[in-house]
């Protein structure tokens, strides 16, 4: 009985033993997962969801080789009487890249006369697939919306 009985022990310590490893790698795997869900956040993307909002100066759609200036004249005053008056607006502006990829730009004046831009270049192939923010204060020149 001896014989089997340390036999039995050591088949129950083996069985154990790869329990433990199979729910060691079990939570490896999972820790990696949740390492790489967490990569996968974007904080500017977060940061540009949990704004305040401020009033819409409009959406504008551009078509290739199409200019902001000619295309947007209403919200381009909009966006020029926010800035004169110290009140915030936003406005969004869609155009594609030269391979016909979309990208989404997003300008706020702060009533601080602050230009935020956040840029959505996520469906953009041969870009970083991210999203990036530029601010400036008192903007060079609002027909061309740019912190120069």
């Amino acid at each position: 009985m001896k014989g089997q009985s340390r036999a039995h022990c050591l088949y129950v310590t083996a069985v154990l033993v790869r329990e433990r490893l199979v729910a060691v790698a079990a939570m490896s795997l999972l820790a990696a997962g949740c390492g790489v869900l967490n990569d996968s956040v974007d904080p500017v993307k977060e940061r540009w969801e949990s704004r305040t909002g401020f009033s819409s100066c409009g959406k504008v759609s551009l078509d290739q080789g199409e200019e902001m200036q000619k295309q947007a004249v209403r919200e381009i005053v909009c966006l020029r009487r926010a800035l004169k008056s110290g009140e915030s607006a936003e406005l969004k502006v869609t155009y594609p890249t030269v391979e016909g990829d979309l990208i989404r730009e997003y300008y706020r004046l702060t009533p601080q006369g602050r230009l935020e831009v956040y840029t959505n270049s996520t469906d953009d192939r041969y870009s970083d697939q991210k999203w990036s923010f530029a601010e400036c204060y008192t903007p060079e020149w609002l027909a061309e919306i740019s912190c120069d």
